[in-house]
């Protein structure tokens, strides 16, 4: 499959958040030490629309070091926030209901700044799945904590087995941005792997599309007055782990092409 057309000037750079392990002495790999990572599939996916995807590292102790998080952001022309573990409800001011609920405060702590930096700066964002989820809290919303337990429902949004290959149907807003890029689509499959989602919606927050069967919030943006004000957007599914010709899915091309249509447009200002 030949490349997308690439845009005149420079390559639009894309901050990608890490995903972190931290350390642990029960895991063999690289001896338990703390890691940083990017899936390849979300840096084939950016990378698919003619950008270049660089993972933001963050520090252990970042009072160690003269580069922070502000540094990164400067260097960078737009932020994908991957997916991963659970969000800690400690980050939106609620207590885990069960241990195994507690997430990750330092990953929060660190994309929820990446958030509130970029928005200020005026670098579009593109939050996927867990992704989705810390936009919302980053503008003031809670999440369900486990939706098998709270919005109890036939719908399967997470299959251990399947992962991946686990599907379900979303209903796009009628009159919204994501109708807008999908024009004459109602309703789609897209690729589900999550267990918690959107509770109470961010503040700015309009809903995109919902899953068919619970009404669960599947897509979200940040509603501007401004032509080239904040760009900040939220899908709950994985478009990267969708192979582009799969015409079975909801297409994961037109959600990457119109992050980077802002960026370009927000760095040519």
């Amino acid at each position: 499959m030949s490349s997308p057309e690439r845009k005149e000037g420079r390559i639009p750079i894309i901050g990608v958040s890490a995903c972190l392990f931290h350390q642990d002495a029960e895991r063999t790999t690289f001896n338990g030490r703390p890691l940083l990572y990017l899936e390849q599939s979300m840096a084939e996916y950016v990378m698919a629309s003619a950008a270049l995807p660089m993972m933001i590292p963050v520090a252990s102790d970042p009072r160690e070091f003269s580069v922070g998080l502000s540094d990164a952001v400067e260097c960078i022309d737009g932020l994908v926030l991957q997916g991963g573990v659970d969000m800690s409800p400690l980050s939106y001011g609620q207590q885990p209901l069960r241990p195994e609920w507690s997430g990750d405060a330092v990953r929060d702590a660190y994309e929820l700044e990446l958030v509130r930096l970029c928005i200020a700066k005026n670098k579009p964002v593109l939050g996927i799945c867990r992704g989705h989820q810390v936009v919302n809290v980053a503008l003031g919303g809670t999440l369900y904590q486990d939706l098998p337990t709270q919005v109890p429902s036939e719908l399967c949004h997470r299959h251990a087995g399947n992962y991946e290959r686990n599907r379900h149907e979303i209903v796009i807003t009628e009159g919204s941005w994501l109708q807008h890029l999908y024009p004459g689509v109602v309703r789609a499959l897209v690729p589900s792997v999550h267990h918690q989602a959107i509770a109470e919606l961010g503040q700015g927050l309009v809903v995109q599309a919902r899953s068919v069967v619970d009404d669960i919030i599947e897509a979200v943006r940040l509603q501007s007055s401004e032509s080239f004000g904040p760009y900040v957007v939220g899908v709950q599914w994985h478009p990267e782990f969708q192979h582009p010709e799969d015409t079975s899915l909801l297409d994961r091309r037109p959600i990457m092409e119109d992050f980077l249509r802002a960026v370009r447009l927000r760095r040519d200002l």
